[in-house]
C-alpha cells in the first residue's frame, strides 16, 4: 500500500499552498465567526477537516492498525511477575504452626508454534490494509464529490448570469417594441408577445437564483465554509479530452480502484480465517523458563525456603472438543463465499460506472463541440433578427424566439463544459487514480473572480 501512503505526502504538499487559509479555518472556527471560502483547494481542505465520514475511515484505520499490533504482540516474548503473602497457621499432631507463607516467580513464554496466532496476524495485518484502502477511497470519493459541488455552484452562476443578460435584452427588446406600438408601427400582440416573453425570462431567473442558493448551501453542508466569491472556470481553459479505450479504464478500475482492492484485502482476510480455524486441529508449541522463590508447599505446608528455575517446552495437543472446531470452519467457509460474492459485486458496480462515466465524457466532448457551434450560429442568427426587424423585414417573435435560442445555447455549453470535468473527476475516482495532481491540475483552470 505504498502508492497510497504516497498519495497522502502528495496531497500534504497541495494543502501546504493554502497554509494560509487554513489558519483563517482555525481562526475563524475559534470565534465563531462565518467563514467564506473562494478556491477550490479551500474548500478540499475545510472538508476534510469537516467530513464525519472521512474521519470515521480514518478512525477505523486506527484501530486496524491497533489491532495489528495486538496481533504481532502475542508472538512476543510474554513475561508475568507473580508475587503470594499469606499469613498460616497449620495445626498437626505433632505441633502448631503459625508462619507467613511467601511465593515469588517470574515466567517468560514464548510462542513456538502456534497456527492460530499466526494466522491472526496475518488477518489483521489484511485486515489493516483494507481498512487503509477504505479511507483513501473515502478520501478520493471526497475531493471528487467536494470538486463536483463547487463546480455546481459555478455552473448555477454562470447561468444566472446568463439569464440576466438575456433579461437585459428582451427588456431593451420590449422598450424597442413599445418604441414602435407607440408610433403604431407594430401591433398590439408584438407589444404582448415581448411583455409574456420579458414575464418568462423573470420567472426563468428567480428558478436559477433557487438554484444557485440551494447549491451554495450544499457545497456548505459539505466542507463546513460557505462560498464567497468563487474563483471561475478560465473561459480558454484547456480540459483534457478522453484518452484510452473504454476497456483500458476497465482494467485499470479492475486494479485499482479503492473499494475492489479494499475488497480483495477482505477475501484474503476471510481465506486466512478458515486457516486460522483449522488450526485448532494442531498442536501448539511454547518455550517456558520460570524462576521461584517459595516457603510454602502442597496445601500451603511450610517447607524449607528454596530458589527454582524451570526451563521447558509446554506440548498442547488437541483431541476433542465437542464438534465446535468443524463449526468454526464451517462458518469461515461460508463468510470466505460471502466476501468473494461482494467483491464481484463490487467489480460489477464499478465497472457499471467506469463504462457510465466512459461515455458521458465522450458524449460531453461531441456535445460541447456541436454548443460551441449553435452558440456561434445563434448569436449570428440573433444579430439578424435585430437587424431584420428594424428593417421591418421579420416579426418581433422571431427576434424574441432568436434571443432565447441565443442565450438558451449559451447556457447549455456552460453546463457540458462542467459535467465535463465532473464525469472526468469521477471516471479517475473510480478507477482509482484521482491523485493530488489531478486537484491541482483543476485548480489551474480556474481563475480569480473580476467582480
Amino acid at each position: 500500500m505504498k502508492k497510497n501512503l504516497n498519495l497522502s505526502v502528495v496531497l500534504s504538499t497541495l494543502f501546504s499552498t493554502v497554509g494560509f487559509s487554513l489558519i483563517c479555518i482555525w481562526s475563524s472556527v475559534a470565534s465563531g465567526a462565518e467563514l467564506d471560502g473562494s478556491t477550490l483547494e479551500d474548500f478540499f481542505t475545510a472538508a476534510i477537516d469537516y467530513s464525519p465520514r472521512l474521519k470515521i475511515a480514518e478512525e477505523s484505520l486506527n484501530i486496524g492498525s491497533a489491532r495489528k499490533r495486538g496481533a504481532l504482540g502475542r508472538l512476543f516474548p510474554q513475561i508475568n511477575a507473580t508475587a503470594n503473602l499469606s499469613d498460616n497457621q497449620r495445626d498437626s499432631t505433632a505441633q502448631v504452626q503459625n508462619f507467613t507463607g511467601e511465593r515469588y516467580s517470574l515466567q517468560l513464554r514464548q510462542v513456538l508454534f502456534d497456527w492460530q496466532t499466526f494466522s491472526q496476524r496475518n488477518q489483521a495485518s489484511l485486515i489493516e490494509d483494507q481498512l487503509e484502502s477504505e479511507y483513501f477511497g473515502e478520501l478520493a470519493i471526497l475531493l471528487a464529490s467536494v470538486a463536483e459541488k463547487y463546480f455546481n455552484v459555478l455552473q448555477a452562476e454562470d447561468a444566472l448570469d446568463s439569464i440576466d443578460a438575456e433579461l437585459t435584452a428582451v427588456s431593451n427588446q420590449l422598450a424597442q417594441i413599445q418604441s414602435f406600438y407607440d408610433r403604431q408601427l407594430v401591433q398590439i400582440t408584438d407589444l404582448y408577445q415581448a411583455q409574456a416573453a420579458m414575464a418568462s425570462v423573470e420567472s426563468q431567473r428567480l428558478q436559477l437564483e433557487t438554484e444557485l442558493a440551494v447549491q451554495r448551501e450544499i457545497l456548505r453542508s459539505a466542507t463546513g465554509i460557505s462560498a464567497g466569491l468563487l474563483f471561475r472556470l478560465q473561459e480558454d481553459a484547456e480540459i483534457p479530452l478522453l484518452e484510452n479505450s473504454i476497456n483500458f479504464w476497465v482494467q485499470q478500475a479492475l486494479k485499482e480502484n479503492h473499494r475492489i482492492v479494499a475488497q480483495e484485502f477482505a477475501l484474503r482476510a476471510a481465506e486466512e480465517r478458515i486457516s486460522e480455524k483449522r488450526g485448532a486441529y494442531m498442536p501448539k508449541v511454547s518455550l517456558v523458563l520460570q524462576k521461584q522463590n517459595s516457603n510454602v508447599g502442597f496445601e500451603n505446608a511450610l517447607v524449607t525456603k528454596s530458589d527454582n528455575t524451570y526451563f521447558g517446552l509446554d506440548f498442547t495437543i488437541p483431541l476433542y472438543a465437542g464438534g465446535s472446531n468443524r463449526a468454526a470452519v464451517s462458518e469461515a467457509h461460508s463468510l470466505q463465499r460471502i466476501a468473494d460474492y461482494e467483491l464481484q459485486q463490487v467489480q460489477r458496480e464499478v465497472i457499471e460506472r467506469v463504462r457510465s462515466a466512459y461515455l458521458k465524457i465522450q458524449s460531453s466532448e461531441t456535445r460541447t463541440a456541436a454548443a460551441e457551434k449553435f452558440v456561434e450560429s445563434a448569436t449570428l442568427s440573433a444579430t439578424a433578427m435585430q437587424r431584420g426587424f428594424e428593417l421591418g423585414t421579420v416579426t418581433s417573435v422571431d427576434v424574441l424566439n432568436s434571443l432565447r435560442d441565443q442565450f438558451r445555447a449559451q447556457r447549455d455549453l456552460q453546463q457540458t463544459r462542467y459535467e465535463h470535468i465532473k464525469y472526468l473527476l469521477l471516471l479517475k475516482q473510480e478507477t482509482g487514480i484521482l491523485s493530488a495532481e489531478d486537484m491541482l491540475e483543476v485548480g489551474s483552470w480556474l481563475e480569480a473572480p473580476t467582480r
